[in-house]
Formats: structure tokens, C-alpha cells, sequence
């Protein structure tokens, strides 16, 4: 198993805020648009560089829809900033018709998402936003792992061309993607080449996964483990081949079950190479308030709830 070397720790949010500066520099048609969460989503340090770009338009989310999509029709690369359970479940309509339908190069930036929001609670830890993004035509949809690679994320969505969710979290989180690791929109990344299992995982869960590939190691299980950063487009390529090789899989995600990471994976081994499968997720539930750590046990979500669902998979094999 290979040994990945903790680089720093950070929120994923802030590598948006660093990635968007960061994009802005690059490009001056970039602008940024927020629903009065400026720190929050860590858009200030944009605000602070390029006054001229930034539009504060208060809590007003399917209104910033609107205009973002305006702006994108007249050239602009805008970014809409807001919890990600306002920027995609709260304007869901506005997206399809304004974004996706029209096919407008907006990217929707989803912050403090899944259950390590924490103490805020079911009503603001949205568990099904992937799910609604990737069911929508034209949509990308990114889910980046670490700080460094939420940078690189964030100024790939600002190249591509058409629209992007961009999904990040509040909690500070270990950093081992090192700065220079490429990125590309739509290409897995593998974590450690492995033999007996593929363990696939987004977010989060990323470093869970190497947690838990430690632990199998110990046991004498060689797993292959790979960082699904982009859920759509789908490295169809990557999982397969990986897949073929090791003849059974788990998924890892901080989202439903449903719609998630492990639907598109099932869905594509179904209709290719069919194999055992057991999901790391929400079962079916609503979060609660409660500290980030505790709702990971609570609901599931560490390396030793990673390191049983392989020990299942295997024996289904």
C-alpha cells in the first residue's frame, strides 16, 4: 500500500477561494456572484482583488441564477457561491431551465455539503445534490478531495466550457494531493494500484479510503483505490479496467446512496461487466446536527465501515 505523506490540513472551501482568485487572475471575464455568504464560501479574497467582478446579491439564490446566466450569455465565466443546499436543491428549477437546458457556462460552487456541515443540521447538510446535478443534460459535476485539489478543480471548471457543480465541505480535512498532481475534468485518479478490490471514492471519503487500504494491507488485502474527483463525466475507462482486474468494488461517498457515486458505478457495471458492489453512504436518512467526526461514525462513513463492506465484497466474489 502505498504511503501518502499529510501535506497540511485545510477546508476544501478555501481551495475554492484560492481557485477562483486564482482563476480570476487567469481570466478576466470571471466573476463571481454570492448569496450573502462571502466568508463563508470563501469568496473574499476575489471580492478583495477584483471589486469590479464581484456581485453581492443577498439571499436572493434563484434570482442569482438568473443573473449569472446572464452574464454568462454575455460573455462572462460567472460563479455562484452559496451553502450547497441553497446553490442546488433551493434553485433547482432556475438551474435547469437557465444553466443546464440553455446550456450557459455557469458554475454553481456547493459549499458545507454532506452531514460534516455539522451543527447546522438536516435542513443544511443536502445529502442529494449530486444526484440532482448529474441527472441534468450538459452538467459536469466535480467532487474534489483535498484543499489542492479543490484549487485545481476550481480553475478547471473556469476553462471548460459549459456548465459545472462544483462540490466542496466546511470541515478542515487532511491535504495529500500534492500541488503539481494533475487534474483533468472527467479523468480518475489512482490513489494505489491494488489486486483483490477497487475501492472507488469522492470527497471525503478519499481519505478514508487510504485509511482504510492501510488497514487491508495489514490483513493481507491488496486494494486498488482510485479518487473519483469528477462523478460526470464518469471515467467509464478507468473503473472498468480496474474492475475486470480486482472483480469486485466499493464505493465511498458522503451522499446518498441514491443518485450518488455508487448509482453511476452499479449502472455502468451492469450494463458492462457486471461484478459485486457494496456502497460507503447515506442509507436512505436525513442528517442531524451533531459534531462532523460523530456524524461520520454515526452514519458510517470511516475506514473501518470501508475496511467491512471489502471484507463482504471479497467473499461475494
Amino acid at each position: 500500500m502505498r504511503k501518502y505523506t499529510i501535506l497540511g490540513s485545510n477546508d476544501t472551501r478555501s481551495g475554492f477561494g484560492q481557485g477562483l482568485l486564482e482563476a480570476g487572475k487567469r481570466n478576466q471575464n470571471v466573476v463571481a456572484l454570492c448569496a450573502d455568504l462571502t466568508e463563508s464560501v470563501k469568496m473574499g479574497a476575489f471580492k478583495e482583488a477584483f471589486s469590479e467582478r464581484f456581485f453581492q446579491i443577498g439571499i436572493s439564490e434563484a434570482n442569482m441564477v438568473g443573473v449569472a446566466s446572464g452574464l454568462a450569455l454575455s460573455g462572462k465565466i460567472p460563479f455562484i457561491g452559496s451553502f450547497a443546499a441553497f446553490s442546488t436543491g433551493r434553485v433547482y428549477d432556475q438551474i435547469r431551465q437557465s444553466v443546464a437546458y440553455s446550456n450557459t457556462n455557469v458554475k454553481i460552487a456547493g459549499s458545507h455539503a454532506g452531514i460534516t456541515l455539522g451543527e447546522d443540521g438536516a435542513t443544511h447538510q443536502i445529502l442529494e445534490d449530486i444526484g440532482l446535478m448529474k441527472m441534468l443534460p450538459n452538467m459536469v459535476v466535480i467532487n474534489p478531495c483535498d484543499y489542492n485539489q479543490t484549487v485545481q478543480a476550481t480553475i478547471a471548471a473556469a476553462e471548460h466550457v459549459g456548465p459545472v457543480y462544483l462540490r466542496f465541505g466546511r470541515p478542515k480535512v487532511p491535504i495529500f494531493i500534492s500541488e503539481d498532481t494533475p487534474f483533468q475534468i472527467g479523468k480518475a485518479l489512482m490513489i494505489n494500484e491494488g489486486k483483490d478490490v477497487t475501492i472507488l471514492a469522492t470527497g471525503h471519503l478519499v481519505w478514508e479510503a487510504i485509511q482504510a487500504g492501510e488497514m487491508l494491507a495489514e490483513q493481507g488485502i491488496d486494494a486498488e483505490i482510485i479518487n473519483i474527483h469528477t462523478i460526470k463525466p464518469l471515467d467509464n475507462k478507468a473503473i472498468l479496467k480496474s474492475v475486470a482486474k480486482t472483480g469486485c468494488v466499493v464505493t465511498c461517498e458522503e451522499h446518498q446512496y441514491n443518485g450518488g457515486l455508487g448509482d453511476s458505478v452499479a449502472q455502468l457495471l451492469a450494463l458492462n461487466n457486471p461484478k459485486p458492489i457494496e456502497y460507503i453512504g447515506i442509507d436512505d436518512k436525513f442528517g442531524e446536527s451533531g459534531k462532523p467526526e460523530d456524524l461520520m461514525v454515526k452514519y458510517g462513513l470511516k475506514s473501518n465501515n470501508i475496511v467491512e463492506a471489502v471484507q463482504k465484497v471479497i467473499k461475494r466474489k
